[in-house]
């Protein structure tokens, strides 16, 4: 077998793996789990507005740009989705996502629910999206305190928002409730493994099979 579970022989064409919870839910860690166990999967790097955090690095964490310079990209329609979320803008460049998807390699994206929409509505073919979902209110919130990135007001407004980001799991292809840490992160990779088998991604199938069928009518 190949790298990511095609035969050996048959391209496949690589998938947009979307994350998406609640902030404190989970999502970067089980993408961080995805990506340091996975050598075939790598992480799409969007640009934002928002300023860097304590370990941080750009280029790798993120693309850190001003608000003129992701204005400018928007209206060249440099980016296959933006949003803005508390006052600060994000968005994944297009052109390494394309470049990635027609080597065969996955691309991996933590990103909410607009940006989640925006995939869909430009490539639904190449999306596969799993919500996460935390186990109770007060694990989210305990999870948001005990991260401690942000200040008391800054995690009421998360609590807050929580909800409304909550409405939209239904517009998912996954839901997955992270009670468990390694529990999540198994059905997690349980459903990339198997989106990775589908039948209309293996672009190079049809002929694999074809060869197969003159080898057995000698």
């Amino acid at each position: 077998m190949a790298a990511g579970g095609t035969l050996r022989g048959v391209e496949r064409r690589g998938l947009m793996f979307v994350l998406s919870s609640p902030s404190g839910a989970g999502k970067s860690t089980l993408a961080r789990m995805l990506i340091d166990k996975m050598p075939d999967l790598r992480m799409s790097v969007s640009v934002t507005t928002r300023a860097r955090r304590p370990g941080e690095v750009d280029g790798e964490h993120y693309h850190f740009i001003d608000k003129p310079k992701f204005d400018a990209m928007v209206k060249a329609s440099e980016l296959l989705e933006h949003a803005t979320v508390f006052d600060n803008s994000y968005g994944t460049p297009r052109k390494a996502v394309e470049d990635a998807l027609s080597s065969g390699q996955d691309v991996l994206f933590d990103i909410d629910w607009q940006g989640t929409q925006q995939l869909r509505e430009k490539a639904r073919a190449d999306v596969v999206s799993v919500f996460i979902l935390p186990p109770s209110a007060a694990d989210l919130e305990k999870r948001l305190h005990t991260r401690a990135q942000d200040s008391d007001e800054v995690i009421a407004g998360r609590m807050s928002r929580a909800s409304h980001e909550l409405s939209h799991w239904a517009e998912y292809d996954y839901v997955v409730t992270n009670s468990e840490l390694d529990e999540a992160y198994s059905q997690v990779l349980t459903i990339l493994k198997a989106e990775r088998l589908k039948r209309e991604r293996q672009t190079g199938l049809s002929a694999f099979v074809r060869d197969l069928q003159k080898q057995l009518e000698k």
